[in-house]
């Protein structure tokens, strides 16, 4: 890992959190992610599973976590199983942990070696009555791969057919969406190291760029303050390209009078930021670039004052697609008449703006979380309102990462330059 160490004490806060919602005499096991082959004799760069690691802070392959709150034997309540360390596997792939290094990280003193499973599982399945299993009941999830979970769980079905079986699934969706003060730090760092980006950015932007030039100089900046890498795919779009929400191709120049939509994150201690800021390339807005810049600030302050807790992400949406009318009819971009007969199901707003305002951030950017419970404070997201206009070919988007307080919200971003004139200023400079 490139990123310092966290405390140990984060992952066992997060299992004592899962214990807690666990049935009497039950046992919980998760899996880390496959490693999965790309072409030839090459594998694709491993991603720990989401919950193992919320759970552990382990980040190898072939983990494994056993919880059994209730298990006679206080040594064996929870247990970490590693792949035993091969010396001559080791000069071909690195480093595998040892057990004192495995505790250091995860706060787990009892650690089996994989090849020795079988035997040590079996013994607790059977003084067990209810097992959790996990799978990934992400809503956004699209991919129909039976992945280890899937193949653990039918294998653990045919072996142990009468258990009572358990989603651990269920408990993580409500547990991961709170984050605790000590999640929220590793958050912030993040987001810290965004913040560096960004204004690394402001100056180095300028008419002639290529979009993937910005790119690099954003992953030079993340790898050199401890990121383990992009949150996900940096987004770099100038121009009209900036009305395609998910733009990757990131390979066009950046030309003098228009405006480029940047969409980054840094990832530190497996925890993700999420950032959006649209700036001119050169360097200073147009009367319209500005005008329409400052709708979506204005949208993206409204929005931000309504996350507090007892507000659902639905309701918020409809509020801000309320609000998000009244600015585009000030812009010119509706009538009154296209919002007296839209249709309720696809709302005039809906042409200009056409996504979700915020969405859950922690592990992974998508975070897990509800959208049609009420908001609780410790939840983190996202508030990233668009204007989008294919007449004018521009496309703005502004975001920031935000932390539910029990009477409002707090911006982890707030330090981001985010004003028109402050970004102007900053790329004068």
């Amino acid at each position: 890992m490139k990123y310092l160490p966290l405390d140990p004490k984060l992952f066992v806060e997060n299992r004592k959190r899962f214990v807690k919602m666990m049935e009497k005499n039950s046992i919980a096991i998760f899996n880390s992610n496959d490693e999965l082959p790309s072409n030839g004799d090459a594998l694709y760069k491993f991603k720990q599973n989401s919950d193992l690691y919320w759970l552990t802070g382990i980040e190898q392959e072939d983990t494994m976590l056993i919880l059994f709150p209730d298990n006679p034997d206080p040594k064996f309540r929870e247990v970490l199983v590693l792949v035993r360390p091969n010396e001559l596997k080791e000069k071909w792939d690195g480093h595998r942990l040892r057990k004192h290094e495995a505790t250091a990280i995860s706060g787990i003193s009892s650690i089996v070696w994989l090849d020795s499973l079988d035997g040590f599982l079996q013994p607790l399945i059977h003084l067990a009555e209810t097992i959790y299993l996990n799978t990934n009941e992400n809503d956004r999830k699209a991919n129909l791969v039976p992945v280890r979970d899937y193949r653990f769980a039918e294998e653990m079905r045919r072996r142990y057919p009468l258990h009572n079986y358990r989603r651990s699934a269920r408990i993580m969706k409500e547990l991961r969406a709170i984050k605790t003060p000590m999640e929220v730090a590793v958050i912030q760092e993040a987001i810290n190291i965004t913040e560096k980006t960004f204004r690394r950015l402001l100056g180095f932007i300028r008419p002639g760029v290529m979009e993937y030039e910005i790119e690099a100089e954003i992953m030079h900046e993340f790898l050199r303050n401890r990121a383990t890498g992009q949150a996900y795919g940096s987004i770099i779009a100038s121009g009209d390209r900036a009305r395609t929400l998910h733009y990757v191709s990131n390979n066009q120049e950046c030309m003098e009078g228009e405006l480029v939509l940047m969409d980054f994150g840094a990832e530190y201690g497996g925890y993700c930021a999420d950032l959006t800021r649209t700036v001119p390339v050169s360097g200073k807005f147009t009367k319209r670039q500005k005008e329409v810049y400052n709708a979506c600030l204005h949208l993206h302050d409204y929005a931000k004052s309504l996350l507090k807790p007892g507000i659902s992400i639905l309701a918020y949406t409809d509020k801000v697609g309320e609000e998000a009318t009244r600015q585009f009819l000030k812009l010119g971009l509706l009538k009154k008449e296209d919002v007296k007969n839209e249709d309720p199901d696809n709302r005039a707003y809906r042409k200009y703006l056409y996504h979700g305002i915020s969405h859950h951030l922690g592990i992974d950017v998508h975070d897990l979380g509800t959208r049609t419970e009420p908001i609780k404070a410790g939840m983190v997201f996202t508030v990233e309102p668009g204007i989008y206009i294919e007449e004018e070919k521009m496309g703005i988007r502004i975001e920031n990462n935000v932390w539910i307080t029990r009477t409002g919200n707090k911006d982890l971003m707030a330090n981001i330059p985010i004003k028109a004139d402050e970004i102007e200023r900053l790329m004068k400079k």
